[in-house]
Order: structure tokens, then C-alpha cells, then sequence
């Protein structure tokens, strides 16, 4: 489940201050930007603190070809 991929939908534990609680994965790394589904807004985490955030995979992102990395 430590799998990020982007396009992954996730619900973090506390909800945004819009009121929304999912959010897809834009970009992976050392760090994890996010954006919220409601909002739009961009966030940043290292990623040892979004998989301590993260509280559900709700969908999947579409798999990446190794061909094209």
C-alpha cells in the first residue's frame, strides 16, 4: 500500500479547510504534492508525513509504462 502513483485519489484523516477530504496525487518524489478534489488548492508534503496523513487509497491511478520513464 506504499505504492504512490499519480493520478491516485486519497482521503486524508483531517479534512482541508474547504470542507474536502479527497485529494489527487500531481507529483511523487521525496516529496508528495497533492490537490485538493473541492478546492483545487496545491500542497506539498515530504512523504514520510502524507503516508502518515493518508488514511484511504479510494481510487487508483492509471498504471505508468516503464517504456516511457
Amino acid at each position: 500500500m506504499d505504492e504512490i502513483r499519480l493520478g491516485d485519489i486519497v482521503a486524508m484523516r483531517k479534512p482541508h479547510p474547504c470542507g474536502g477530504t479527497e485529494w489527487t496525487v500531481t507529483r511523487t518524489g521525496a516529496d508528495i504534492k497533492i490537490r485538493c478534489n473541492t478546492c483545487g488548492r496545491l500542497v506539498m508534503l515530504d512523504r514520510e508525513t502524507f503516508l502518515r496523513r493518508r488514511k484511504a487509497l479510494i481510487a487508483r491511478g492509471p498504471d505508468q509504462d516503464l517504456d516511457s520513464l
